[in-house]
């Protein structure tokens, strides 16, 4: 269980503070609330908008996973809102600048799911290089094809890892130890990890990586930084991971690559558009797998995240005591 401050007296009493918890929050997280004595609502499901702004007038502490937007309009009718907790890595389903002038201070738990994220990774450079998926539904078609021609050891094979961060380095790592050899690229200078090595530009990257692994945040910059052009780029042997973002990748062009053979395959664990659309050519091809936005959620990370983020939010409440 995550480390949290020794409680001290308030000036406001504890059961009085008020905890909303959206989107099925571990039941860990809610028992650490619940032991400080404050009065805990815990919902399964993420709320709209309007009714966010409906139900937080007098809640002091918010937590929310990913699918819930903390909007400029919710935080401003929050106005006894004190901390908003994401139980999960990044924080950009809330208005920052909003909760910064405000002065209600935002936390996530960034270090405690990249494990998880890494090692279903490694699962997806390994089934995609032995072709796990396309011998899978063959056999469960009745096709038992016995085949060896395309199917590769990872050991010796070149991982790219676009942005260096938290998962990126640890990826890295996890690969090094199986043999693979490791490049990344980044636009800030990064320290490498073991061997790893830095390339100077994307191009690079993509010429030299059989697998090209995404780990950059969403922004105006990487909005569909893999496109047509990135993608021919790549080695038609080569294959694409995404468990980043969707919308760093141009999934039109994607379709154009796995259908004009540019590449070797993808794995895909976000898309542009979630739930992935039932018409998506994405399913077309057996070379691509796909996933449901859940490389973070393994059970040991969820917990992990729940009680990191619960515990500096009580340590910042304690704080503003």
């Amino acid at each position: 269980m995550a480390n949290v401050a020794e409680p001290r007296p308030t000036s406001f009493p504890k059961d009085r503070i008020k905890v909303l918890l959206l989107e099925n929050v571990h039941a860990s997280a809610q028992q650490l609330f619940a032991a400080e004595h404050f009065q805990v609502e815990a919902l399964k499901h993420a709320l709209k908008e309007e009714e966010l702004i409906q139900k937080i007038s007098d809640v002091h502490v918010l937590g929310i996973r990913s699918k819930t937007q903390a909007t400029a309009k919710v935080l401003a009718a929050g106005k006894r809102l004190l901390s908003v907790g994401c139980f999960c890595i990044g924080t950009n389903q809330v208005d920052l600048t909003a909760a910064n002038r405000q002065g209600v201070p935002v936390f996530n738990a960034p270090f405690s799911n990249t494990r998880s994220v890494a090692e279903l990774i490694i699962s997806e450079i390994i089934a995609l290089a032995r072709k796990v998926s396309e011998r899978s539904r063959e056999v469960h078609a009745g096709i038992w094809n016995k085949a060896s021609a395309d199917c590769n050891e990872v050991r010796n094979k070149v991982l790219g890892i676009i942005g260096y961060g938290h998962i990126g380095r640890q990826l890295g790592v996890l690969a090094e130890a199986m043999g693979i050899r490791v490049i990344f690229f980044d636009i800030t200078a990064k320290l490498p990890m073991g061997n790893n090595r830095t390339v100077a530009t994307l191009d690079e990257l993509l010429s030299e990586a059989d697998f090209v692994s995404l780990h950059c945040d969403l922004n105006n910059t990487s909005f569909h930084l893999i496109g047509r052009n990135e993608l021919k780029a790549m080695k038609s042997s080569a294959c694409l991971i995404n468990t980043a973002r969707g919308p760093i990748v141009d999934e039109a062009a994607l379709v154009e690559a796995l259908r004009e053979k540019w590449i070797a395959g993808a794995a895909l664990d976000v898309f542009e558009v979630e739930p992935l659309p039932a018409d998506s050519p994405l399913r077309e091809f057996p070379n691509c797998l796909l996933a449901t936005h859940n490389a973070n959620n393994s059970r040991q990370a969820v917990k992990r995240v729940h009680e990191s983020t619960v515990a500096n939010l009580l340590n910042a409440l304690q704080a503003t005591q």
